[in-house]
């Protein structure tokens, strides 16, 4: 029985018990996969990640992923060690690996590697990078998409981009990890965070967007993850003459919204029924929030379409 009520909840499949994880070049059983106990990600959060999903036998928004993914590992000056070539190698022996030709998601791992001593400074990551690929069968659960995910406002924050940037897609997730603490606590399924100045912002593990009298709105992007789902969605708005707008919004402006969903790679588009334990107004699952699944599914359709036939 999956779990109910998350926004990552998945179908079970009983072939994710003996899926191959691809670990520095090799490939492992899920029960044997190993990193160091000094590894820089695992002593220090300090690694960046990329979470792709597979249709069609092909990766979705590939180029996009891999773009941030790379522009990540600069701004943490550090070295991935491959070009994308070689990322996308290594994406493709382990789908190749375990069967996968669609409905499959993949976490892509890269840390600084093993450590030569249990201390920060990077100069002690001797031994890196370190690079692991998790990938699962993986179908989101159908009914989380018609019940709509429960928000509450939690006090951990995005915060400023001279602590820690929330473009960064780091290792280092704790506040983000506490955000679902307290949403659990408050009984819901997601926590709602807000930016160093109080506007709304982003979820603990999604973008956020709400509806307002027919017009589409996000936060301004400064502190949350520019996701490529948020991007295509925005992308979307504006190619289908949806108005869309990145502001600052607050939660009165949040509460009285007549629609809100979610975004990211592994449920797509994801509407929202509950914040802070008001619902939310009109029709469930609201008109633009199934207009824009709809949208999207089809430019997910198109874009691994493309690849394959980029690939003949």
């Amino acid at each position: 029985m999956a779990e109910q009520g998350i926004t990552h909840a998945a179908d079970d499949d009983p072939r994710n018990a003996d899926v191959l994880i691809y670990v520095d070049g090799d490939l492992a059983h899920r029960d044997a996969a190993r990193v160091s106990v000094f590894d820089s990600g695992f002593m220090l959060g300090d690694g960046v990640w990329e979470g792709l999903r597979l249709y069609n036998g092909r990766w979705a928004f590939l180029d996009a992923h891999l773009d941030r993914l790379f522009e990540a590992a600069k701004a943490i000056d550090l070295d991935i060690g491959m070009d994308r070539a070689g990322v996308i190698d290594a994406l493709e022996r382990t789908r190749h690996a375990n069967g996968m030709t669609g409905n499959a998601h993949a976490r892509l791992m890269i840390t600084r590697g093993k450590k030569a001593r249990p201390f920060q400074h990077p100069n002690l990551s001797r031994f890196g990078p370190t690079m692991v690929i998790i990938m699962e069968h993986s179908t989101p659960v159908a009914a989380l998409a018609d019940r709509g995910v429960r928000l509450a406002t939690v006090p951990q924050i995005r915060g400023m981009p001279m602590a820690q940037d929330a473009k960064l897609n780091s290792h280092s997730k704790l506040n983000c990890v506490l955000a679902a603490v307290q949403a659990e606590k408050a009984g819901a399924d997601e926590g709602l965070m807000l930016d160093p100045h109080g506007f709304v912002n982003t979820t603990n593990s999604c973008n956020f967007f709400i509806v307002r009298k027919g017009e589409v709105w996000t936060s301004t992007g400064d502190y949350c993850m520019n996701g490529v789902t948020r991007a295509n969605i925005v992308r979307l708005c504006r190619d289908d003459d949806i108005p869309v707008f990145e502001r600052n919004y607050s939660l009165v402006d949040t509460y009285g919204a007549d629609e809100a969903f979610m975004t990211g790679s592994f449920g797509g588009v994801t509407p929202v029924a509950e914040i802070d334990g008001r619902r939310m107004g009109g029709d469930f699952p609201g008109p633009l929030t199934l207009r824009l699944r709809a949208l999207y599914r089809a430019l997910v359709q198109a874009d691994t379409t493309m690849a394959q036939a980029t690939d003949r």
